[in-house]
């Protein structure tokens, strides 16, 4: 039987103007989503709309997650900034190719990889 936690842990650094790395740590599952949702519009909300989720901890990602996620993207759009997704799970990666979510969201290896490489204007 699989342990399942309804904890979700987000840690947020910021190396450029603008720009956000979310380190998500858990499932972001029906229980957890909210917490994600929540977390990363009040980091969109206090200047920050160039958002990168570093999803490498995260162990499962239902609908729900996958939903919040579609809604994180569109707030940071409503901000003028952007939503990109890092060190994608295998599952969740599928997931978003199902859903043709991967055309709408840059996919990165690590998140190190856009702070190595931050658009044009963040490099001011």
């Amino acid at each position: 039987m699989t342990d399942v936690t309804h904890t979700l842990h987000l840690t947020v650094q910021h190396p450029h103007p603008g720009l956000a790395i979310a380190t998500i740590v858990g499932d972001v599952d029906v229980h957890t989503a909210p917490t994600l949702r929540s977390g990363a519009l009040e980091i969109i909300s206090h200047g920050h709309p160039r958002l990168v989720l570093d999803l490498a901890q995260v162990g499962f990602c239902d609908s729900a997650g996958l939903s919040a996620i579609i809604g994180i993207w569109h707030a940071a759009q409503e901000a003028g900034g952007s939503l990109s997704l890092a060190a994608v799970p295998d599952r969740l990666m599928r997931m978003l190719s199902m859903t043709g979510v991967d055309s709408l969201l840059p996919v990165h290896a690590t998140a190190t990889d856009v702070t190595d490489n931050p658009p044009a204007s963040a490099k001011r």
